[in-house]
């Protein structure tokens, strides 16, 4: 049976993934040694390809992803039913172990963006009507809505009006981390540079203050930040009245906006991966990792999050961090989430979810070394709390759940211009301001969900491009789309209803 069957990652590994699935009784042939399939392998699952005892280690990408809970024969099917996580995994080495390839910015590449007063640029045009608390999010959708369709037509030059709401803002603490994190990733959209203007919208008695979101913001920001409260206004209908009236007012200056030519040097990127399955580390994650590094050799900037996803990987980021103090704040969150899971009951180990599975990926450490991949191959430069602003360039990290929609609500806030999101099992997660890029795992997942996926890395499984060939092609497309090409999800109308910060904290 030819390597188009099966690949074999490394030649230390002692599984192999089946690249279609595979019959009991298939012969495969591993450098040389044939090995005869004991039990059906779905495409994107595991295979033993030598005798794995029971307690030893599973080996894919040259890395442990698991230990045998038996003896599995070569030709096994590998898998949750055999395999569990190890006691102890990671190294939470420090820094400097391994030999970095230095983000050296040595290219400069352009795209087209909206420049602002405070030197950041967007990659879309918009106007945001963003809630203060749950009580004002039917008003903010009211006030959107009055924009649509023809109601644009004179604003050629800007991208839509987006409400942004959420079901939180009132019956929590006036103090904490709970208020304090939608404070931060609420002033965060206000001051990402997709939006041209924003109109806090609030009830009026709730915890959340809209002028106490608006005071910091208002410096330097020339009449771009607007207030209304519902209560003051007189009601519904008036609020949504007034509301209009001022996105129209913001409407006529964002209008006058034009793209111009920028460095990539402007580009924030939020990577994110989602229904990933055994294809995730072999093709989409390792080219959006090529990519990475393409943008971090212009100057740019590579948000990587989602903390529980990089679980038992987290030595490869640390081996390549720019200080020990970098390295030491990684390890510092996963160890408040190994806190935190417990607290509620839960554990880390138990992460990946049921389509995960059922697409090949057995335990965490293989999902977070294929997870990991997605950053490239450059140093890791900082370590941001959630939504926090982020300043340096290069790869950074920030510390989010895992949830997908948690995760990039709090990038965007971090100032996040444009997000790339891997999928294998087929995510149609769309966000606004920042346009989302879906990125296939396989050909046959692009072709089956085609217009809701924007890019195939099945090639490189396919055999047609090489990682690095797909991470060029990548990074052009991730270009196009920032001057303002489309992308699916946004061609579907996704995305004004994705803006999910991370709750914490007591509900009173």
């Amino acid at each position: 049976m030819n390597a188009e069957t099966f690949l074999v990652l490394h030649r230390e590994d002692n599984v192999a993934v089946a690249l279609r699935a595979l019959d009991a009784g298939t012969q495969i042939d591993t450098n040389g040694q044939q090995v005869q399939v004991l039990t059906p392998v779905p495409a994107g699952h595991k295979v033993a390809i030598r005798h794995i005892a029971r307690g030893a280690s599973v080996t894919k990408y040259q890395q442990t992803i698991g230990v045998a809970l038996c003896d599995i024969a070569a030709g096994e099917h590998v898998h949750v039913h055999n395999v569990a996580m190890p006691e102890r995994h990671g190294s939470g080495q420090s820094g400097h172990e391994t030999a970095l390839r230095a983000a050296e910015i040595d290219r400069s590449d352009t795209f087209q963006g909206f420049v602002r007063p405070d030197g950041q640029v967007g990659t879309r045009n918009y106007i945001g009507v963003i809630a203060s608390v749950n009580c004002s999010a039917s008003v903010c959708h009211a006030i959107a809505d009055a924009f649509r369709g023809a109601a644009m037509e004179a604003f050629g030059n800007v991208d839509g009006v987006v409400a942004i709401t959420h079901q939180s803002g009132c019956g929590m603490s006036a103090s904490g981390d709970g208020i304090a994190i939608l404070r931060r990733t609420l002033a965060g959209y206000a001051r990402n540079p997709n939006f041209a203007a924003v109109l806090f919208v609030g009830l009026g008695c709730e915890v959340n203050q809209v002028e106490d979101l608006a005071a910091s913001l208002r410096a330097g920001h020339d009449g771009s930040i607007r207030t209304l409260v519902i209560q003051d206004a007189g009601g519904v209908r008036e609020a949504v009245t007034r509301g209009a009236a001022i996105v129209h007012e913001l409407l006529e200056v964002a209008d006058r906006a034009v793209r111009t030519t920028v460095p990539v040097a402007r580009l924030k990127i939020g990577l994110q991966c989602g229904g990933s399955d055994g294809y995730s580390g072999i093709t989409a994650n390792p080219a959006l990792g090529a990519a990475v590094d393409l943008i971090a050799r212009n100057g740019g900037t590579a948000i990587l999050s989602e903390t529980p996803e990089i679980y038992g990987a987290e030595h490869l980021l640390t081996a390549r961090a720019a200080s020990d103090d970098v390295a030491a704040r990684l390890l510092a969150k996963l160890r408040w989430w190994e806190r935190y899971a417990a607290e509620n009951g839960g554990e880390m180990n138990n992460n990946p979810s049921p389509g995960n599975k059922a697409g090949g990926i057995t335990t965490i450490l293989e999902k977070s070394l294929g997870a990991v991949s997605k950053a490239g191959g450059t140093v890791l430069n900082a370590v941001y709390d959630y939504a926090e602003p982020v300043s340096e360039s290069g790869l950074v990290f920030m510390d989010t759940p895992g949830y997908d929609p948690v995760s990039a609500t709090g990038q965007i806030a971090g100032g996040a211009n444009l997000i790339c999101f891997t999928t294998g099992r087929g995510s149609v997660f769309g966000s606004r301001p920042a346009p989302t890029i879906k990125i296939a795992t396989t050909t046959h997942l692009f072709e089956r969900m085609r217009p809701d996926m924007d890019f195939n890395s099945g090639d490189i499984v396919d055999g047609r491009l090489s990682v690095e060939e797909a991470g060029m092609q990548l990074f052009q497309f991730i270009l196009e789309v920032a001057s303002g090409r489309r992308t699916r999800s946004e061609e579907n109308g996704i995305g004004d209803r994705e803006f999910v910060p991370w709750l914490r904290g007591a509900i009173m």
